[in-house]
C-alpha cells in the first residue's frame, strides 16, 4: 500500500477501490489506512459517500518514503545503469502500472535521449530484471503521459532526484 501512496503523491484511493485494486478484504485495508492515518503518513477527506486517502505530503517523512519505495522498487538501479552507459539522456520517465502505485511486477520507463545504443537498452533490460527481480520494459522516444513520473531531466541542473 505504501507503493499506492509514495511512488506518486498523486494517487489516491478509497477503501472498497483499494480492497479491489490489492485483492484483500475491506477490513485488512480499513485497518491498514487507519494505522497509516493515524500515523500521518496518509490524509483523507470525505467525496460524496467515500473516504478518499492520498500520501500526506506534508508530513516530515514523505521525501524520506518516497526515497525508500523507489529504491525498494529498484528506479534508482534503473536510472543510474541508463546514466551510466548512456550519457546524454534529456529524460527518464516512469508509466504504467507503478506510475499508478500498483506493484505489477512489470516497470515501464520511457527514456527520451538523442541517441540510444539498442543493444545495450536490451541487455540492461535482463540485467536490471536480474538484479531488482522485476521486468522493465524500455520505450525510446515515445510521447510522456501526463500521469508520467520523472525520474531524471537534464533540463533541472541535470542531476539525478533520487540521490
Amino acid at each position: 500500500m505504501l507503493v499506492k501512496f509514495f511512488i506518486n503523491a498523486a494517487n489516491s484511493g478509497y477503501l472498497n477501490g483499494l480492497a479491489v485494486e490489492f485483492g484483500e478484504s475491506t477490513n485488512a485495508i480499513r485497518r491498514e489506512l487507519n494505522n497509516l492515518s493515524d500515523a500521518g503518513y496518509l490524509t483523507q477527506w470525505k467525496s460524496k459517500n467515500k473516504i478518499i486517502y492520498s500520501a500526506n505530503t506534508k508530513h516530515p517523512l514523505f521525501t524520506i518514503l518516497q526515497k525508500v519505495i523507489r529504491k525498494h522498487l529498484g528506479l534508482e538501479q534503473i536510472v543510474d545503469s541508463i546514466l551510466k552507459q548512456m550519457g546524454d539522456v534529456n529524460k527518464i520517465i516512469l508509466i504504467g502500472d507503478y506510475a499508478q502505485g500498483r506493484d505489477s511486477g512489470t516497470i515501464e520507463v520511457i527514456i527520451i535521449a538523442k541517441e540510444i545504443d539498442e543493444v545495450y537498452i536490451k541487455k540492461l533490460q535482463q540485467k536490471l530484471k536480474d538484479v531488482i527481480e522485476r521486468s522493465v520494459v524500455f520505450y525510446i522516444n515515445s510521447p510522456v503521459p501526463e500521469n508520467g513520473i520523472k525520474l531524471y531531466d537534464h533540463t533541472n541542473s541535470g542531476s539525478n532526484p533520487n540521490e
